[in-house]
């Protein structure tokens, strides 16, 4: 399957709820490949179904060399106090801003066989399980920032040659 093209800020799929994947077929397993082709190009460390237009519960993600997908993730554990770290979103071209994320994360969800996925870590994978979570609930990290770095991003989103 080849990459798909990432959805930009203002798309409303990226600021809808994502569904919960209920049937694995072949629709599923078809968006899985998707999702680990689009994630495999450099510089991306996750890639949420609804970056490509699909609404439903699904992620991939490549840190440190390590590929891999969760359908129906969540979040059940994070650890440390919150730390502002530099984050981009594919989503939101050449705009990177401090969003305060946990340095620790463990999410759960299942793979295409049914079985139990965990994903756990910290630095970049613990940033990116967080990340791609908040997609799948519609949120996009601009909406993490304080109201004056918000109200900057916007500015520059509306002044950027891709909005």
């Amino acid at each position: 399957m080849p990459e798909r093209p990432i959805r930009l800020f203002g798309d409303p799929v990226l600021k809808t709820p994502s569904a919960p994947i209920e049937n694995i077929d072949d629709g599923v397993r078809s968006l899985v490949a998707d999702l680990l082709d689009s994630v495999a190009l450099p510089g991306r460390a996750g890639v949420a179904a609804s970056q490509i237009g699909v609404n439903l519960r699904a992620f991939s993600y490549n840190v440190d060399g390590k590929i891999g997908y969760v359908l129906n993730p969540r979040i059940v554990e994070v650890r440390g106090d919150p730390e502002l770290v530099d984050e981009g979103c594919l989503s939101v071209p050449e705009l990177w801003y401090p969003v305060l994320r946990h340095p620790w994360a463990r999410a759960e969800g299942v793979d295409l066989d049914g079985r139990p996925v965990v994903v756990e870590g910290s630095g970049v994978l613990a940033q990116a399980l967080q990340h791609e979570v908040d997609h799948l609930d519609g949120k996009l990290y601009l909406d993490r920032l304080d109201k004056d770095r918000r109200r900057e991003a916007m500015r520059r989103i509306r002044e950027s040659r891709w909005f």
